[in-house]
């Protein structure tokens, strides 16, 4: 069973059990149709796109970002459509990193459903390695994802002021204001400090070993448990990667503050940090 990462070699011997699903999440935040356009071109053999913007950010949802996070009972619906069953070993890949993936990766374990990995390396991975590619466009296949989960492990943006150890998961530059090219403020939550995404990974492109991920979330984290730290990003997205990550590590999956900066930034009265 795989429940944070797969390296291409292990997708490969298994990528075509009857009992496992791969899922495409290649999109790009500038131009929405990327994805899918480059799901046509060509994929691993047997996987399914799912979409950022039209999947995995539906309402009704949990607030008010850019890519809203679906409710729990919305979750379920999807995962429904997509043919998931909680006997199946489910993968997810994208072509940044697992930056994208990492959500999907996060919401089925939100829902209990633990048998389910990001593909190290991605796309440009399996590549690499010269594995078989599909033009292939696969079909949903409806089943009943029934997990018996009411409400997700999330944080509203009323309690985010609440947590001790807050993370930024936004590169370096949109954190200390320097510039923001998306969302309606530049800066930070106040006293949140910031771990990029891009840091979990190493010079390859791939996620760096355990112990070391292990070692630099614990200069952050202090005397914080980790599951008593929230974290965020842009707009509830690439902070899954460091959830990812610290999960990989060994330690316990840190809250998400799904709203994120755009949620955030665009609510009045909430305070603005500069600077780092």
């Amino acid at each position: 069973m795989f429940t944070t990462l797969i390296n291409e070699t292990d997708l490969f011997s298994n990528y075509k059990s009857p009992d496992w699903m791969i899922f495409d999440a290649r999109y790009d935040l500038m131009d929405k149709h990327a994805g899918k356009e480059a799901y046509r071109q060509g994929h691993i053999p047997g996987a399914i796109y799912v979409d950022l913007h039209d999947d995995l950010s539906r309402s009704p949802s949990t607030n008010r970002s850019r890519h809203p996070l679906p409710t729990a009972s919305t979750m379920k619906l999807l995962f429904s459509e997509l043919g998931i069953r909680p006997d199946m070993q489910v993968i997810v890949y994208d072509d940044v990193f697992g930056s994208f993936a990492a959500r999907l990766w996060w919401m089925l374990r939100q829902v209990q459903h633990k048998k389910v990995a990001v593909l190290d390396g991605g796309w440009q991975a399996w590549n690499a390695a010269k594995r078989p590619i599909s033009l292939d466009i696969e079909s949903r296949v409806t089943t009943e994802f029934n997990n018996n989960v009411t409400e997700l492990d999330v944080v509203d943006i009323g309690d985010v002021e609440k947590f001790t150890r807050i993370i930024d998961s936004r590169d370096p530059a949109r954190y200390r204001g320097e510039h923001e090219p998306i969302d309606k403020a530049a800066g930070h939550i106040p006293g949140a400090i910031n771990r990029f995404w891009k840091d979990n990974l190493s010079e390859k492109g791939v996620f760096k070993s355990k112990r070391l991920l292990k070692q630099e979330f614990n200069v952050i984290l202090g005397d914080i448990e980790s599951e008593d730290t929230v974290v965020y990003c842009g707009s509830g997205v690439t902070a899954c990667h460091n959830l990812l990550a610290a999960t990989h590590a060994g330690l316990n999956c840190p809250k998400l503050y799904a709203g994120s900066w755009s949620e955030w930034s665009s609510t009045p009265g909430k305070p603005v940090a500069i600077g780092g």
